[in-house]
């Protein structure tokens, strides 16, 4: 029976050649988007799972409050150095703590290559206890032990020693600190929260010259340590929680009348949920959010649906065309059992082809996946056992879905009305149909609405003002070398009149503003502590005339003013903050930041230092104590012969800091890449709108030719009776168009929806116009109207004769 069923398939399929198409093609896209998707969402929540125990792992982070007002005003995936060993200490169900450190950009150099490596850090010992990467050589639980130890990656050993042993090889740490490689660690997993390259032994903060043994002890301020415990199976994290409250009092020393666990608090996070479910302000890298999986779950959802619905239209709509077939059927004794059984295996056997097919699809855009998501997807995450279950269950599902409508409408037909040549196709199934274009379409224009969106909002976060010029700004590392000669430097830089300033900070704009400090802000002639939470960054006098951002009141740093070191600029969301009335106000007032007593000199306005997802924070400017305390160049191009000058900043480069390799980026670059996920984003919204309506004409394609095929004798009366193309065209379309419409005004409060929910991901964002969405209906409407005149028109300038002549 069997062997019967998929042998009338097959015939069915090679009969109705057109409609075999439409539903094949569109399913095999459908299902390829699918499998596409899949690849991405598994990969996605894969992440750290490749550790043994990622169950058992957590990293700990540190939320900051305000100790007046409760709020908090900062979260870190990072803790202070001495947490970790006094964890250790007092809590003895901690099975191991592991702890990172990332240096930022750091120079090595062995023999006469000198390199800039980005993916530095400082670990300890306990690294490969807790973390799953395969140690390729040394000992994974004596290579970091000693100090000035080093680790590196596969890739690292090639790059620096190419085919010899990197074993023992002497390498230079920014052109001081002479280190040894102990071991060399297979690179960690793509699907890895953090991906280390160079390793350096923890131990070696303990010389005073990188950073000391006692900061290491006492240090609560810095919180850049990301910290990792391994704790039993089945330990109940919230219960280690609980005690982080009283183990904040016991150990930090705080002097003011409020307790340390009132103003920071220590949490843990699996480390499975970093990549989705991590948003915090100090990250190890950039990462995922789980509402791009659910936003590519349901667009993959929304694109088989519409190529099952084609199925199901088609399906219903040729029922006239097998009406006899199945009369005769019923007649020789077919129970509807076997008819429905029938059907649905036509379905499933359309659907398993359009699997194979599918995968084929799938491995020829994998790499134009790869390239627009920028990740390093692989189609072997589909061949586990779970992935292939599912590629085998789903074209059954989908086969069965789709066909079990047609299936129990096909297999309900009266065979005396049938073989009488007296069926009508009751109104129930147009009906029907109609209900499924509606979905169709709706999905398509819900699309469409968002793709626009997307672009609207990116094209606002390109136009929109940003209180500062981000033109022609090179950005470096500032170099502590430089300290002593700086002056000298600077001079030398400014001798070619395409450089029109150079100014240092301890951070550049496009970065975050952190200030773990907690630092108490006091304000006036008695210094009264205020409850604002303002956020610091250390700059010169030139940071504000190269970024080109305007003062509205007071002055600038000038070296006037000797090191100008105990002068303060703030922004006017600070002055508002501080409860001044106008910036003139804030001008002479004394100004306390943590110890550090100063005047309030200068207020400069408001600029989108962060990306637009953030508002403008508070900030006050502050200059360092001595040259060292910077961490960025900034350099002011004019704009002409660029190539010359960086030439030309190049050879000063080289000059001075002859150690360090000569490396800088592009302020304008670096601020576009800030929303390069959204940009992703609106790429694939177009792609997949694309590919919906795509499917979606497809079907109305196959449905509009049937449904004028069953008109072809009307249409023939009516030019004889005088009736032009236009009208008829206008008279075929007019009841699909009826359809789009409907589907747009369910469509735009469900856009409206997802699109304010996208919306709100950004502080600084646009307000969704009107027109938005009659461009979307008007352009559904358009495809939908191209899509049905083809066959309109040639229905329309058909010969009548033809069509007449039996009657």
């Amino acid at each position: 029976m069997i062997r019967n069923y998929l042998k009338i398939a097959f015939r069915n399929l090679l009969k109705y050649k057109l409609i075999s198409f439409i539903n094949l093609f569109g399913l095999t896209v459908g299902l390829a988007c699918c499998l596409l998707i899949a690849t991405y969402i598994i990969h996605e929540v894969s992440y750290d799972k490749y550790n043994k125990n990622a169950d058992n792992i957590y990293r700990l982070e540190r939320t900051f409050l305000n100790a007046e007002t409760g709020v908090q005003s900062l979260e870190l995936g990072s803790v202070a150095p001495p947490v970790a060993p006094l964890l250790l200490n007092d809590f003895k169900e901690i099975k191991k703590i592991t702890r990172l450190l990332p240096n930022g950009t750091t120079s090595f150099k062995y023999e006469e290559k000198i390199f800039n490596e980005t993916n530095v850090f400082f670990a300890d010992e306990h690294l490969f206890e807790v973390f799953d990467v395969a140690v390729k050589k040394g000992n994974p639980k004596q290579a970091l032990v000693n100090p000035f130890s080093v680790m590196v990656s596969e890739e690292i050993a090639e790059k620096y020693f190419g085919k010899d042993d990197p074993m023992e090889k002497v390498i230079k740490l920014d052109g001081t600190l002479t280190t040894k490689v102990t071991g060399v660690f297979k690179k960690f997993p793509y699907n890895s929260h953090v991906h280390p390259e160079i390793l350096i032994s923890f131990n070696t903060l303990n010389d005073t010259a990188v950073y000391g043994a006692r900061q290491l002890a006492t240090n609560w301020g810095n919180n850049s340590f990301f910290t990792y415990l391994l704790l039993p199976p089945g330990y109940d994290p919230k219960k280690l929680e609980a005690q982080f409250p009283a183990f904040l009092n016991r150990h930090i020393k705080d002097e003011g009348p409020k307790l340390p666990s009132t103003w920071s608090k220590l949490n843990l996070k699996p480390l499975t949920d970093i990549h989705l479910y991590s948003k915090t302000d100090l990250e190890v890298e950039q990462n995922s959010d789980i509402n791009r999986v659910y936003i590519f779950s349901a667009i993959a959802m929304f694109i088989l649906m519409i190529a099952s619905i084609n199925y199901m239209n088609l399906s219903t709509a040729r029922s006239a065309l097998r009406a006899k077939e199945i009369g005769v059927r019923k007649v020789v004794g077919a129970r509807k059992h076997e008819l429905i059984a029938q059907f649905i295996s036509e379905s499933i056997v359309i659907s398993y082809a359009a699997m194979i097919l599918a995968i084929i699809v799938t491995i020829v855009a994998m790499p134009a996946l790869n390239k627009l998501l920028a990740q390093e997807l692989s189609l072997k995450v589909l061949l586990s056992g779970k992935a292939i279950v599912l590629m085998l269950l789903v074209p059954a599902v989908v086969g069965v879905v789709s066909g079990l409508y047609p299936a129990l409408f096909l297999s309900s037909f009266q065979p005396i009305r049938v073989l009488k040549g007296v069926l009508q196709i009751g109104s129930g199934s147009i009906s029907f149909r109609k209900v499924l274009v509606v979905l169709q379409f709706a999905v398509s224009i819900v699309l469409i609405v968002s793709t626009v969106v997307v672009f609207r909002q990116l094209d606002y976060m390109q136009r929109k003002s940003l209180g500062f010029n981000r033109e022609q700004v090179i950005n470096m590392n500032y170099q502590n070398a430089l300290a002593e000669r700086y002056v000298s430097f600077k001079t030398e830089m400014l001798s070619n009149p395409s450089v029109k300033s150079v100014g240092r900070s301890s951070r550049i704009p496009t970065g975050r503003l952190l200030d773990a400090s907690g630092s108490q802000i006091n304000l006036g002639d008695s210094l009264a502590p205020t409850k604002a939470d303002i956020k610091v960054i250390r700059t010169d006098e030139d940071f504000i005339p190269t970024y080109g951002i305007k003062m509205v009141a007071g002055r600038n740093f000038s070296s006037a003013y000797g090191m100008d070191t105990t002068a303060y600029l703030i922004n006017e969301a600070a002055v508002k903050v501080l409860g001044l009335k106008k910036n003139e106000d804030a001008i002479g007032k004394q100004f306390q930041y943590g110890s550090r007593k100063g005047e309030l000199v200068g207020v400069f306005q408001d600029f989108h230092f962060e990306s637009l997802h953030q508002h403008i924070l508070p900030m006050v400017f502050q200059m360092p104590r001595n040259e060292r305390g910077y961490g960025q160049l900034s350099i002011k191009l004019n704009g002409q012969d660029v190539k010359g000058t960086i030439a030309h900043i190049e050879d000063v480069w080289r000059k001075f800091l002859p150690e360090t390799p000569f490396e800088y980026t592009f302020l304008d670059e670096s601020y576009d890449r800030l929303y390069e996920a959204e940009r992703r984003q609106a790429t694939i919204f177009t792609i997949f709108a694309f590919i919906a309506i795509f499917i979606g004409c497809l079907g109305l394609f196959g449905l509009s030719a049937f449904a004028i095929s069953q008109r072809v004798k009307e249409i023939g009366i009516r030019k004889v009776l005088g009736a032009n193309v236009s009208t008829i065209v206008g008279l075929l379309s007019r009841d699909f168009l009826k359809l789009v419409l409907i589907a747009g005004l369910l469509a735009f409060p469900l856009a409206y929806y997802g699109m304010h929910q996208w919306l709100q991901d950004f502080a600084y964002r646009i307000d969704i116009p009107w027109w938005v969405y009659v461009l979307a209906g008007v352009t559904a409407a358009v495809i939908a109207f191209v899509t049905i005149s083809y066959q309109a028109v040639r229905a329309a300038v058909a010969n009548p004769v033809k069509s007449l002549r039996n009657e």
